[in-house]
This record gives structure tokens, sequence and C-alpha cells, in this order.
């Protein structure tokens, strides 16, 4: 089963609370996602780390239950 991109939001938030998360479905098919995430704890992190703290924070989830997601990560200006 995928996950809804309420799940995937609020995994987001749950790791950064402080984040502004847009969640899209790319396909409409509830199965591939996008997922734009600008938090201040990302200052000073390259954008591979700043990826890997995301997929971090989804638990595992990513290549099984959540099938793709496309990641943009920035911070605050």
């Amino acid at each position: 089963m995928a996950m809804s991109a309420a799940e995937i939001e609020r995994l987001i938030k749950a790791a950064f609370p402080e984040a502004q998360v847009v969640i899209m479905d790319l396909a409409g098919d509830g199965d591939h996602f996008g997922a734009r995430v600008i938090c201040e704890t990302f200052r000073g992190k390259s954008r591979v780390q700043q990826h890997q703290m995301v997929y971090a924070a989804l638990q595992g989830h990513m290549g099984g239950t959540l099938h793709a997601l496309a990641l943009e990560t920035a911070t605050p200006a």
C-alpha cells in the first residue's frame, strides 16, 4: 500500500517541526510525490546532506511504501 501525502508530510514535520512542507502528487496516482521542504536546520548542510536528513525522517519508507519522491530542499531566505 502506498503512503498518503498527509503521512509523508506528518513524518517530515515530526522531524522538522519548524519546516515549511509542501507535498505534491506528481502523477495523480498516489505513488509518485514531490516534496518541497524549507527548513533552517538545513543551513550549512550540502544538498545531499539535506536530502539524507529528509529521507531519514521518512523512517525507512522510501523505496517501500513510498515508491518515488522528487525532493527539493532549501533554507529560508
